[in-house]
């Protein structure tokens, strides 16, 4: 695994912006230029949403844990755990709203999770609140 490198996890955002013409959800960039790369941004509203691998950002929802190099595993996960909390700090001192998006909220069962996460992207909720 250590051969991995990160090009983008593009197959997750590419569901994701499935889901987004799917359910209307209009407004957002990709790879906007600044501190923290979120994968998608709505300028307008001020949303910044990263779309997190489980294994990679220390979601709880999967039991596999490399037994090669197991200690290293454990500090890199904490390492990006913590450089997540400080980007996520740092978008809301900006007075940004920050949307995580974990690879597992991709799967059917988890759908109205997600779908209850992007709410805040949608026209649709505007209205609602309007009314």
């Amino acid at each position: 695994m250590s051969r991995v490198r990160s090009k983008n996890n593009k197959s997750t955002e590419l569901k994701l912006i499935q889901i987004f013409k799917e359910n209307g959800i209009i407004g957002w960039r990709r790879n906007y230029k600044v501190k923290g790369h979120p994968d998608f941004v709505f300028l307008d509203k001020k949303i910044a949403i990263f779309v997190d691998g489980c294994f990679w950002h220390g979601h709880d929802c999967r039991n596999t844990r490399p037994a090669d190099n197991a200690e290293y595993w454990i500090k890199k996960r904490e390492r990006n755990m913590k450089h997540d909390q400080e980007i996520t700090a740092l978008f809301e001192q900006r007075g940004w709203t920050v949307i995580r998006i974990w690879e597992c909220e991709f799967k059917k069962k988890k759908r109205e999770l997600l779908l209850k996460k992007l709410a805040p992207c949608s026209k649709n909720v505007n209205k609602a609140e309007e009314q």
